[in-house]
């Protein structure tokens, strides 16, 4: 998703979040939105102006960070849209994919409903979709 260029076009922002238990984990989400940030090919076929509606919001549960907190929680109780100066996630405006544990995509799918996300799929797009990789 982020390196289709529809998705820049079709939205005002598109924002990652990613959380680890310790800041060394968060490693890979760093590099994937640097990577994508400085590379050529990507900036001309989607556009700098569209790249820079790209935002990451980085947090993590056990070792002490900038940002801390489970994003579930961070959901919940609005600190991830005070923090990302945004009102907050509906159906009529944002779209989310979901990709984590089993647990955690499950409270996800309960708060993002709570917000009056449907989830869809390839044959019947709605709201947000659940990544499959990691479903036991």
């Amino acid at each position: 998703l982020l390196r289709d260029p529809e998705t820049y076009e079709r939205f005002e922002e598109v924002i990652v979040t990613h959380t680890c238990r310790d800041v060394a984990e968060l490693t890979y989400g760093r590099d994937l939105i640097d990577d994508l940030l400085k590379d050529e090919m990507m900036i001309e076929l989607i556009g700098a102006e569209n790249l820079a509606k790209l935002r990451y919001y980085p947090t993590t549960t056990r070792e002490e960070s900038p940002k801390m907190g489970r994003i579930t929680t961070l959901l919940k109780d609005g600190t991830l849209f005070r923090d990302l100066g945004i009102d907050g996630i509906g159906p009529e405006t944002d779209r989310a994919m979901v990709c984590g544990s089993m647990d955690l995509n499950l409270d996800l799918k309960e708060i993002l409903e709570g917000y009056g996300l449907e989830e869809g799929a390839n044959s019947d797009p709605k709201h947000y979709v659940v990544e499959k990789a990691f479903v036991g």
